[in-house]
């Protein structure tokens, strides 16, 4: 197989993630997103909200990873944070679909794609840590705009959103959590 046959066959495998459905619903309600869409969505998201990163970032690695971050979901499928599933085999699943999807490209863009997308994974560095945090923002700003999205669907306590959720955003963004975490308050309180 040539470079270009590797290439194009891995672009036409990663056009099976806009068929993964997420629990997050499109602001107007009219249907879930899938996970293509969030990744352009937390791209633009970290593009925006880079100046209030809580360390210095370089905007495009933190897209990159944005843009890789859900390609194993193709294999895994997605795992709601607040849904029940192992962790544990989740991570397996996604080692998996990592093996298999970069394992396609040729073996440089491979090796590339692959150290980033295992460092997204580890929020290990400055770059990694705000990727997570952004990662983790988009949802419950839809949750918000469409009252309360799947909160309710799975239960969710102010408590779980500060755990599961808030800890990662305030760890990258601290003032993008601050912001946020008003919000979620008044939700909660007004229900």
């Amino acid at each position: 197989m040539s470079r270009l046959d590797a290439q194009l066959a891995f672009l036409g495998e990663a056009d099976r993630l806009k068929s993964v459905l997420r629990a997050t619903s499109l602001h107007d309600r009219s249907r879930r997103e899938n996970s293509a869409e969030h990744s352009w969505h937390v791209m633009l998201h970290a593009l925006v909200l880079a100046e209030h990163a809580a360390r210095p970032v370089d905007v495009s690695r933190v897209m990159t990873m944005l843009l890789l971050h859900d390609l194993v979901e193709i294999d895994a499928g997605d795992a709601p944070i607040h849904g029940g599933h192992d962790p544990a085999e989740q991570e397996a699943k996604e080692q998996a679909a990592a093996d298999r999807l970069f394992g396609l490209l040729p073996v440089d863009q491979r090796d590339a794609m692959r150290f980033i997308w295992e460092e997204f994974e580890a929020a290990e560095t400055d770059d990694a840590i705000f990727a997570k945090s952004i990662d983790r923002v988009q949802p419950v700003l839809s949750n918000l705009a469409t009252d309360g999205g799947t909160w309710p669907e799975y239960n969710v306590t102010p408590e779980q959103l500060e755990t599961r959720v808030g800890v990662k955003v305030a760890r990258g963004a601290p003032a993008v959590w601050s912001g946020l975490r008003s919000r979620i308050d008044a939700w909660f309180s007004g229900r």
